[in-house]
């Protein structure tokens, strides 16, 4: 699936795009270490429980750990290569960004900040400017940001 499928409406793909950011940076420096943990939970053996209760004998238990070991390798792999489209995508355009429209998005639509909460404050504060300016300037680095993903309806 594209990329671009994720997100149609274009003006609200691009906030969507912004606060996937985070969530994709983290997929991708953090996958082979889950990859590693799957691997040792295949190759491992479980231990005896004892709380008394019977228990059923499972001869196919090692195979089933390895299979559900596999599946998840598969999962996080797809997820990976999912977030590394995302990146390929994303970064050129947040790059061609100004210093001051991407501080301007971050603010609003960063994980540090909510929107709606404090972000008209900041970036007022930020720029010396009232609140309804702060709010213009967000609609033009988020009208800009949208045109260096989607181009031009």
């Amino acid at each position: 699936m594209s990329i671009l499928w994720k997100y149609l409406d274009k003006r609200s793909a691009t906030i969507a795009a912004i606060k996937d950011y985070e969530n994709m940076q983290f997929i991708i420096e953090n996958t082979d270490d889950e990859i590693a943990k799957q691997k040792d939970k295949m190759i491992g053996m479980a231990s005896p429980k004892y709380d008394g209760m019977p228990h059923v004998h499972n001869p196919n238990a090692a195979e089933d750990r390895i299979i559900n070991g596999i599946e998840e390798i598969d999962i996080l792999k797809e997820r990976y290569r999912q977030a590394v489209e995302y990146m390929e995508w994303f970064k050129p355009a947040w790059a061609q960004l100004t210093e001051d429209d991407r501080y301007v998005l971050e603010t609003f639509y960063g994980d540090s900040n909510s929107y709606g909460g404090n972000a008209a404050y900041y970036v007022a504060s930020y720029f010396g400017v009232e609140q309804t300016n702060a709010y213009k300037r967000k609609n033009r680095a988020l009208d800009c940001l949208t045109v260096l993903l989607f181009g031009k309806e």
